[in-house]
């Protein structure tokens, strides 16, 4: 049986921001990625994610640890990886057409002009934007303009696609069709991909594999198989005694039920405890806005 090659090899990872006595991010990272799979990393907010992917892409240098890419050290920005960020708004040019926009890495590859049309068509089609080549992205809607961002990556043909919370700024249908579209194009392309999330549904619903990571600093202290198979759709997948059973058992990980437990102690003893309801007031000062930003976003839907 042949071995299946690393694309991705993580060795004691670690940054601290200030150096000395300052922020230690992540601390002691080790894993790997293995070429073909797409594994996700699941950890609370805060606990160093998004430092971890800017260290891996060579964005920030890490005071500590080793990333290697096929087995090449990572110095700077390695030219065959490619990363799609939460904030597509920010990452697509909006004077660009969507064409242009998935071309435009291309320029520096030296592919030729008609290789850069075609290579782009290829991927517009398969994201489902072969009709939107000519439109800008602010003529599209949110979902629509992630699936940009996707194909921009996919047309570099990067031996790794980072995801840095992907999906996190997209309503509930819109996340299915997109995660439903990142395995499709994995295949076909035969992708490698690390997606970071903060969703552990999410998390189990498209990986190969996952890490758990820690709070911060953070490190990994799960690296759990997903034995779902090939084929998931968002019904069936999702209701499998599998699924729930990794559900629960990611969550026990992060120790979300204790967390929600603690919260909901001492909300109670808080309110127990104050007879002049000074407590109850507090409370509803933050609860508030929350519920004016909502009712906003109703009127706006």
């Amino acid at each position: 049986m042949t071995e299946t090659k690393t694309m991705l090899e993580v060795s004691g990872l670690g940054h601290r921001y200030g150096g000395g006595e300052g922020h230690q991010a992540i601390a002691d990272l080790t894993f790997q990625v293995r070429t073909g799979e797409l594994a996700c990393i699941v950890g609370p907010s805060g606990c160093g994610k998004s430092t971890m992917l800017r260290s891996i892409s060579g964005l920030i240098k890490p005071t500590a640890g080793d990333v290697r890419l096929d087995g090449t050290p990572v110095n700077g920005v390695p030219a065959d990886l490619a990363v799609v960020f939460q904030d597509y708004s920010r990452s697509l040019f909006p004077w660009l057409s969507v064409r242009s926009n998935v071309e435009f890495p291309l320029r520096s590859r030296g592919l030729s002009k008609a290789e850069r049309r075609s290579r782009a068509d290829e991927v517009l089609e398969w994201v489902g934007l072969g009709a939107a080549a000519k439109k800008y992205p602010w003529q599209l809607s949110g979902g629509m303009q992630q699936r940009v961002s996707i194909a921009r990556a996919l047309a570099c043909r990067p031996s790794l696609l980072l995801m840095d919370e992907p999906f996190a700024s997209v309503d509930a249908q819109t996340r299915f069709e997109l995660e439903d579209l990142l395995l499709r194009v994995r295949k076909q392309f035969d992708s490698t991909v690390l997606l970071v999330t903060h969703d552990i549904d999410e998390s189990i619903y498209l990986a190969d594999r996952v890490f758990v990571l820690s709070k911060s600093p953070a490190s990994i202290v799960a690296d759990l198989e997903i034995p779902l198979g090939d084929e998931r759709d968002q019904i069936t997948t999702r209701e499998s005694e599998t699924f729930v059973y990794l559900r629960s058992e990611v969550a026990r990980l992060l120790d979300v039920r204790s967390a929600q437990v603690s919260v909901a102690a001492a909300a109670e003893k808080s309110d127990e405890s104050t007879v002049d309801g000074s407590a109850k007031s507090t409370a509803k000062q933050w609860t508030e806005p929350e519920k004016a930003e909502a009712e906003k976003a109703d009127a706006h839907n």
